[in-house]
């Protein structure tokens, strides 16, 4: 992967076409979309913001128009489809703008089963078209922290917990897809993993939700991911690494995670214009179809013990 400084001097050429966009959804992460691409940023060069898709009536937001999904697929200025509506949609989303021939970038997760992205990506490489999954949590400063303690070293066992407000399970899917986020991050410090266990306790009453995942390393070295949710529960991650030459209990504070969906845009931004190799591109591939159907494995193993 290109460090940021790589990206920016590749993206400093002055761009020979702009690919047009559309965003669907305005949410949270749609609006950072939009910020991004009206302003200056090397990347956002090479991109021209069209319109926003929203099934809430806007008009417009920050004085960029709001278009019919409609027109969004038929409009030849529309190359690319930024999708940051809710997780549920995100699967016909993609199938429909691939089909349209546009390229597309898809905020986490992809779709709510694995055979679903299998076929997406059939259908992206079918149609010559870039299928992007974004992925701001590799490119925050925790992770480069974890990245450089767990190098070389032999672990004896870890801990993942997260904790946060209560989350819909019918808009953003089962916890082991609406917290993806955190299982690759453990696939990407240990390598593929293997299911040992999975429980889920559910209270619905009290909106109170815990998903304990019992993972295994290649070398039989046990992993702990634990998503616990609740009204008043603090957004937090709590890790414990074991390791043959020491500990890692918990994370410093390293610092401030910067445009992390800008540094995500310049990675999608490269696809575009061909300069990741095909090797790169088949690894990050086979890591995410991993931890799609480890999701989709932990959910049948909770939902058989229902």
């Amino acid at each position: 992967m290109e460090s940021p400084l790589e990206e920016e001097t590749k993206m400093n050429a002055e761009p020979e076409r702009k690919f047009g966009v559309v965003v669907v959804g305005v949410g949270r992460a749609g609006s950072v979309r939009i910020r991004d691409l009206r302003n200056p940023h090397p990347s956002s060069a090479f991109l021209n913001l069209i319109g926003f898709v929203s099934r809430r009536e806007l008009g417009s937001v920050e004085g960029v128009p709001q278009i019919s999904l409609e027109d969004a697929l038929s409009s030849q200025e529309v190359e690319v489809a930024y999708i940051c509506s809710e997780n549920s949609s995100h699967e016909d989303y993609i199938r429909q703008f691939l089909n349209a021939g546009k390229h597309v970038l898809v905020e986490y997760p992809m779709t709510l089963s694995w055979a679903a992205a299998r076929d997406l990506w059939d259908l992206a490489e079918q149609k010559g078209r870039v299928l992007h999954e974004e992925h701001v949590e590799l490119l925050m400063e925790e992770f480069a922290f974890l990245k450089k303690e767990v190098v070389g070293k032999d672990l004896l066992k870890g801990s993942l917990l997260f904790t946060a407000g209560p989350l819909e399970q019918e808009r953003f899917g089962f916890p082991a897809f609406s917290g993806i986020s955190r299982l690759t991050w453990l696939v990407s410090l240990f390598g593929e993993l293997s299911l040992v266990s999975a429980t889920l306790e559910q209270r619905k009453e009290d909106q109170y939700m815990k998903m304990t995942v019992c993972l295994e390393t290649e070398n039989k070295r046990p992993l702990t991911w634990i998503e616990e949710k609740a009204p008043g529960l603090k957004r937090n991650r709590h890790l414990s690494f074991h390791f043959k030459s020491g500990s890692l209990e918990n994370m410093p504070n390293v610092g401030v995670n910067k445009n992390i969906f800008l540094k995500d845009q310049n990675i999608f931004v490269q696809k575009l214009l061909g300069q990741f190799s095909e090797k790169e591109l088949a690894a990050e591939k086979k890591r995410i179809l991993h931890c799609l159907w480890l999701a989709e494995e932990i959910q049948k193993h909770c939902y058989s013990k229902e």
